[in-house]
């Protein structure tokens, strides 16, 4: 078995084919696109192959460590990961087509009219081992 994380990104992807910003979907496009998550979710739970998964808030902010006794930097001229990254979704699988598999069914979550999205998914397998340096 593999792990891989599913994220469903704002923007910076391609753009989807169902391509309306959820802001405009309307309570009932918003409510059938999560139940179809939570379908997913729960067919996953049956086979074995969901481990978590999560939408994230809008809200967020860059942080990093700026020396002994200084505050933390905040924010910067940089996209954020509020703008970018929608929410995820943790799976263990036992290849990488089951994840390709699994990434396109995911994609195809309705939208606006109840649509599918076919929204771009990012797939990234999670590390094993910790990657070979060579002096």
């Amino acid at each position: 078995m593999a792990k891989y994380l599913l994220l469903k990104h704002y923007r910076g992807a391609p753009a989807a084919v169902n391509d309306v910003p959820m802001e405009r979907w309307t309570p009932e496009e918003i409510s059938a696109h999560v139940q179809y998550m939570q379908d997913f979710a729960a067919r996953l739970e049956e086979t074995g192959e969901y481990v978590d998964s999560q939408a994230l808030a809008p809200e967020g902010t860059f942080v990093r460590y700026d020396g002994e006794g200084r505050p933390p930097v905040t924010d910067g001229p940089f996209a954020e990961t509020k703008d970018l990254i929608a929410g995820w979704m943790v799976i263990d699988v036992d290849s990488y087509e089951r994840a390709l598999e699994l990434a396109a069914e995911l994609s195809a979550a309705p939208g606006a009219g109840g649509k599918p999205i076919h929204e771009w998914l990012e797939l990234r397998p999670f590390l094993t081992e910790p990657p070979t340096i060579a002096e």
